[in-house]
């Protein structure tokens, strides 16, 4: 960036300061689920023309917002100095830490998808406490914003995994910013309307467990594909929105089904096909290593690392390595 282009660069607060929003047009911009600069910053002419601001105003408001934010073209060694930005959380495994060199990446979807019991929430739980860790114990200092679609988040769980890791219970708890969604709808406006939530508790991990199981149950026939992948891809690219604007880690969890026609190899995939491979960054498959705590995490896609597979099992305590001992165990069943 040009020394020029430092000097014209404006800071905004609110949308009132935007130009050319008044009151009123921030009122419908809000209502809209744009309560904060930086989500008005990634937004579309579309969206804002439903506020009913026209076309070249639109255009005029997303440039202005996106003024004091880094979303133009940049070489790829200003690139690379921004990517600096970039954090990590650890997901409690040293395992699964180092299959991704260091942790969740910010500013990325982490899809996790298995059969039941696989531990996918597991996974979940253990990072909203995770992320309330120091930088130097491998977490991100900030809260954590979940949206339980299957209600399986437990409180009780939290505890356990805070006392663990010597937090305080009640104030890891009060960390975690809880939505329960009753369906697809519901789930698409929670999430819409999260920005200034975000924002106001400094929330640096937003988790949808699982991201399909409305939809699954809602759209069923071939005749509701086309609508279902519309409407999960439009959530998914909000969501990546939010995790860039937030510099936030965004992790989502998936079904799975069982394709009977594939004789060899593993029958088992992911719910909702090319949309949300494509729109995850990093995709993790969870299975059941045998009987016991012991499961098996495959690192199937990633941009930048290779595939691989370790182990880790789910204790009282959270989401821990496997010992050698475990190994032995496994060994004589």
């Amino acid at each position: 960036m040009t020394t020029e282009e430092t000097k014209t660069k404006k800071h905004y607060e609110i949308l009132e300061d935007l130009p050319g929003i008044g009151p009123t047009t921030a009122q419908r911009l809000r209502e809209l689920g744009f309560h904060t600069i930086e989500s008005l910053a990634t937004a579309t002419t579309r969206e804002l023309e439903a506020a009913g601001v026209g076309e070249k105003k639109a255009l005029e408001v997303i440039r202005a917002a996106r003024s004091g934010m880094e979303l133009s073209f940049i070489r790829a060694d200003e690139l690379m100095r921004m990517r600096q930005n970039v954090l990590r959380l650890t997901t409690g495994s040293k395992a699964i830490d180092n299959l991704l060199e260091g942790g969740l990446e910010t500013q990325t979807i982490i899809e996790f998808f298995g059969e039941f019991g696989s531990g996918k929430s597991q996974i979940c739980h253990q990072l909203c406490v995770n992320v309330q860790l120091p930088p130097e114990r491998g977490g991100l200092a900030g809260g954590a914003l979940y949206i339980d679609t299957e209600n399986t988040f437990r409180t009780e769980r939290i505890v356990k995994m805070a006392e663990h890791l010597g937090l305080d219970p009640n104030e890891t708890v009060r960390n975690i910013i809880f939505a329960e969604a009753y369906n697809s709808d519901h789930q698409i406006f929670l999430l819409d309307n999260a920005d200034e939530i975000i924002k106001e508790n400094n929330i640096r991990l937003i988790i949808i467990d699982s991201l399909t199981a409305h939809f699954r149950s809602e759209y069923v026939g071939r005749e509701t594909l086309a609508e279902r992948q519309q409407k999960i891809n439009k959530h998914m690219h909000r969501l990546i929105r939010l995790a860039q604007a937030f510099n936030a880690v965004a992790v989502v969890t998936n079904q799975v089904m069982a394709k009977p026609d594939v004789f060899f190899g593993d029958a088992v995939h992911p719910v909702g096909g090319h949309i949300i491979a494509h729109t995850s960054h990093t995709r993790f498959y969870l299975r059941k290593a045998s009987r016991g705590p012991v499961r098996i995490a495959r690192l199937v896609s990633s941009p930048q690392l290779p595939e691989g597979e370790v182990a880790f099992k789910i204790t009282v305590n959270g989401i821990e390595d496997v010992t050698e001992e475990d190994s032995s165990e496994r060994g004589k069943r």
